[in-house]
């Protein structure tokens, strides 16, 4: 059975005042998968996160549909409606409103509102529950931030996670719950995840079952993530990408 893309993206050019970031990039997700995007510092994974939700100061051309409507000219918020949320690397702390508070506008609820069971035993799976009655972020770990924002994103019932480095400053027990529940998100509903990673940690919790390679503004995408890190981590980027590719002519 062919599987469905959640989002397509056709020769996506990225200008952010007058300087180009991104040329000629396109990149396909499947529904219900874990994406993984590589790349490093100043590759421009940041900016295409900001095209992808619609960052109004970024100038895009080419085509990103998303569950196969074109969105290229939607605005932030249309496209978040759509289902598209993102989770960026320093959330911000607000002093005055509680967590409890984000999570039930989340859901949809008024502050007044209980959280029932099911929302309670999600919360209590990130290991949230005592931060229920805190300032939101304030305080909080790196990790304790990160698992925050998915379970924001998982409440809103998100079509396309997009995580931008998630393994960042997180020790190694978040890390191994943020990377079991983002599978079993994608596993249970017809969502899909795409990690932009630099490290590459998560996918010791995450089975990915694709990746790519973000390098001069060109996508490289390969099919076994594990062993692309294994090769960044060996032989660098650029010699990841001739080895990786080599190695695909000979199949």
């Amino acid at each position: 059975m062919v599987k469905m893309n959640i989002l397509e993206i056709e020769n996506l050019q990225v200008k952010v005042d007058s300087k180009t970031i991104l040329k000629d990039l396109s990149l396909k997700i499947s529904r219900r998968e874990a994406y993984v995007l590589f790349g490093p510092n100043g590759s421009g994974k940041t900016t295409l996160i900001n095209a992808i939700i619609g960052t109004p100061t970024y100038k895009v051309t080419g085509i990103i549909r998303f569950m196969g409507e074109e969105i290229t000219n939607k605005t932030v918020d249309e496209r978040a409606r759509l289902g598209i949320s993102v989770g960026f690397q320093q959330p911000p702390e607000i002093t005055g409103v509680k967590l409890a508070d984000i999570l039930k506008l989340c859901l949809g609820k008024s502050f007044k509102d209980e959280f029932s069971s099911e929302e309670k035993k999600r919360i209590d799976d990130f290991d949230l529950s005592e931060f229920s009655n805190r300032d939101f972020n304030v305080g909080f770990s790196g990790g304790e931030r990160k698992r925050a924002e998915i379970l924001q994103m998982m409440f809103m019932k998100s079509k396309l996670l997009i995580l931008d480095e998630p393994d960042s400053g997180v020790d190694v027990e978040s890390l191994k719950l943020i990377g079991n529940q983002i599978q079993k998100y994608v596993d249970t509903t017809e969502s899909s995840a795409l990690i932009v990673t630099h490290q590459g940690g998560i996918l010791e919790y995450l089975d990915a079952k694709h990746a790519c390679v973000l390098l001069e503004s060109k996508i490289h995408c390969f099919p076994d993530p594990k062993e692309i890190l294994k090769t960044l981590k060996a032989k660098g980027y650029k010699e990841c990408i001739q080895c990786q590719e080599r190695v695909i002519e000979e199949w």
